[in-house]
Parts: C-alpha cells; structure tokens; sequence
C-alpha cells in the first residue's frame, strides 16, 4: 500500500497530556470507491491527524510561533485563537509568538517585533474578521528567517496561507532540515477559493457562500424590480469555480454561472450573449455570477505578470463583461437595465460563520498535534471527513478544480437554465 510518508523530527519520549490519542498506524485512503468491489490499484493512504501518546517536544521548554499570509479569508482569527489555547491549555505552552505582517514579520530588519500572544489578547478576536497579525503577500529570504527563528528560540512555525504561503513553508521547512535544526513547520492551508487539494472544504468557504447568497439576493432584486434588468455578480476563484458554483446552488436565482473550468464566447449564435438576449426577452430580467477567473481568454493581454504571491495575474472579467453586455443590448437594440456588483473584499473580510468557526478550530488543534509529536514539512488536510497529514510538497502535484462533466456542474446547469455548451 502507498503510504504517504511524513517527515519528523527525532524519537518521541515525552508523554503526552492530551488523553484519546490517535494511532500512528491509522491512515486514511483518498479514494473511497471501489469498482466492481475491488480496492483501486494504487490507493493514497494518509495518517490520521490527531494527538500522539507521546511528544517530540517538552511543552513547557518549547516556543512556538504563529505567522498569516496572503489574503484575508474568513476565519483567521479563530485559528490564531484555537492555535493559542491548544498550545496553552491543552499542553501547556506558555512561549507562543504571532509573527506580523505576513512572512515580512520573519525577518527582523523588514517587520516589527513578533507579538507575544497571551490569553487577553486572542479572548475576543475570533469575534472579528481579519487577522490581528496582519498580513502581507510575498516572500521571505529564507535563510534570514531560520536564522530569526533560530535566534528567538522558535521550536514550531504554523503558517496559516494559501499555495504562495506553502512554497514558503517548503522552504523554511528545507532550510531548517539543511542546517539540521530540528523546526517543525505545520501549515494550515487558507483560501475561501476552496481549491486545495486533498482538503475537502478549506476554512471560510462556507462564510463565503453565505455573503455571496446576500449579495445574490439583493442582485436578483435589482434585476427583477426593472424591465430588463441584469445583474452581474464577480465572486472569488481565480482558477477554480468553486465559490460561483456553491452560491449559484444555495442561491437559487441565478441564471448564468461562467467559471474558469468552463470555456465560454461571447459572440455567435450559440455565445453567451445571444443566451443571455434570449433569457430577457423571455424573462424581463438575468442574474449573472461570475468567477474572477473566467473569461480570461476573452480579454486581451490576459495573465501579464505576477503578483507578490507567485499567482498569475488577472484582467478583470467584471467590467470587461458588463461593457460588453452593454453594448450588446444597445447594438441589438434591446433596452437593459444593468447592475454590477463586486463584493469580494466584503466577502473575505467578515467574520466566519458557526460552520467555519468549527473548522478552524479543527484545523488548529491538529497542526498543533502535529507540531508536538514532532512532524514537519507538512499541511493538515481533510479527506474523506478525516483530518489528515499531508506533505507540503504534495499539493504542488494535484489541481482541485469544478469538474465539467461532474454533478455538481450538471446541478448548476439545471437550476440556471443555461446552454450547457456558449461556444462557437
């Protein structure tokens, strides 16, 4: 069987305090069907995340740092938080430091002075969107980090990111292992994209879907209170659909989803424009969500570049699309009322809802685990309903994207009512 292997640091002779703990020999398979009652020919087996009997590092000698990077997604303050009072209550960590401004605040000639986290100060703010670390995007120099880490005494780095953040970790986690200092490096993976692999449902997606269903509401509204009204919507998903997808199916209203998986003309008898004249005239009034990253093709110049992260740059799909619509109309001559709404800072920046609170904590309180038995050079993933340990380097292999020819696609295609192929 292809166990995925885990790095850790040294021989464990610390007991634990934490009771019901997990096995080391439990492991969780990535793919859970079976053709024709067979098993598949080269299952992916993962270890189960959760505590050990026994620790790597001794709680009250050990310091721990927490860093958050890139984007803002709903949550962030909660797993500071559960990050902090696993640490604290449940092994007794009394050394724990929040790294600020991104990975900036790991290097002590660039960002300001790490800040010392005690109980006063994580008590509310899980009540509060953001991070109260902050955040910046780019990288580190890697060998000036290890050694401000090494300096402060820095046993474990949990940072809290998404892919740019993680290619970070990889190499802190390298550099570290080069100089054999023995760091444990935890990555949480963060995007309200929710486009991780081997993590099911990445925290704060929900919480997106929520407020994008708001903001769909109040579209719909505005479409539905003229003759001819259209609303377009721009939610997050750079290369993957699925935040368009999940607030189209809870929402309801909503008559075309175009997302990156999915290409899609403009112009022509079977373009999304003619789709879209078609669903006015029928119906007085369209809904439109769009995917940040859909469309990109349409758009001249497309792609130019990079941001601080390593993320390809984008154009800007949302009034790219409604000049066009408009004008479309106009050429047509077909009155249309049009609305365009971007609300994805509004999105990213609120509070996480009960059901990501819940995740963040769970993600928290297993990289923590993670971290005191030793393991490095890994993300906490959830797979199958199970928290998992998975190397960094691992996410760089797969993709996690909507797939076109999957149900959940058939499932928007039916509730929207739109061509299932605007190609020319």
């Amino acid at each position: 069987m292809p166990i995925v292997p885990i790095t850790t640091l040294g021989e464990r002779l610390i007991a634990s305090p934490v009771p019901h703990c997990v096995s080391d020999g439990v492991r969780v398979p990535v793919d859970i069907r079976w053709q024709d009652g067979l098993p598949p020919e080269a299952p992916m087996l993962f270890e189960q995340a959760g505590p050990r009997k026994t620790l790597y590092f001794e709680p009250e000698k050990t310091c721990a740092g927490i860093v958050t990077c890139g984007g803002l997604s709903p949550g962030l303050n909660n797993v500071i938080r559960s990050l902090f009072l696993q640490l604290y209550h449940g092994y007794g960590v009394r050394n724990i430091l929040g790294f600020r401004g991104g990975y900036v605040g790991l290097d002590p000639a660039r960002g300001e002075a790490p800040l010392v986290l005690n109980l006063d100060i994580v008590e509310n703010i899980h009540k509060h969107g953001g991070t109260i670390l902050n955040t910046s995007r780019g990288p580190v120099d890697i060998p000036t980090a290890v050694d401000n880490l090494i300096r402060l005494g820095v046993d474990i780095l949990f940072t809290v990111g998404g892919d740019g953040t993680q290619r970070g970790s990889q190499e802190l986690f390298q550099e570290a292992r080069r100089r054999g200092h023995p760091l444990s490096v935890i990555g949480i993976p963060k995007t309200i994209d929710n486009d991780v692999p081997f993590v099911s449902r990445t925290f704060g997606y929900a919480t997106a879907l929520e407020q994008a269903c708001i903001v769909i509401d109040r579209a719909h509204t505005e479409a539905h209170c003229v003759k001819n009204g259209i609303s377009v919507v721009k939610l997050m998903g750079r290369t993957a659909g699925f935040i368009a997808v999940g607030a189209t199916l809870a929402s309801q209203d909503v008559n075309f989803c175009l997302i990156p998986e999915v290409p899609f003309v403009l112009d022509g008898p079977d373009g999304f424009l003619a789709a879209l004249k078609r669903r006015v005239l029928a119906r007085a009034h369209a809904v439109i969500v769009v995917a940040e990253g859909a469309g990109q093709s349409l758009m001249a110049e497309a792609g130019a570049g990079r941001d601080a992260s390593g993320n390809a740059k984008l154009k800007d799909i949302g009034p790219f699309l409604r000049d066009r619509i408009e004008a479309y109309f106009k050429t047509e001559g077909v009155p249309a009322v049009m609305r365009y709404i971007d609300p994805s800072y509004l999105v990213r920046s609120c509070p996480a809802n009960p059901e990501d609170a819940i995740q963040c904590d769970l993600f928290a309180r297993h990289a923590v685990h993670a971290a005191m038995s030793g393991r490095t050079g890994m993300v906490i993933g959830f797979v199958n309903d199970h928290f998992v340990h998975v190397p960094i380097d691992l996410l760089g292999t797969q993709k996690k994207q909507v797939n076109p020819d999957g149900s959940e696609w058939r499932a928007v295609l039916a509730c929207t009512g739109q061509p299932a192929r605007m190609v020319a």
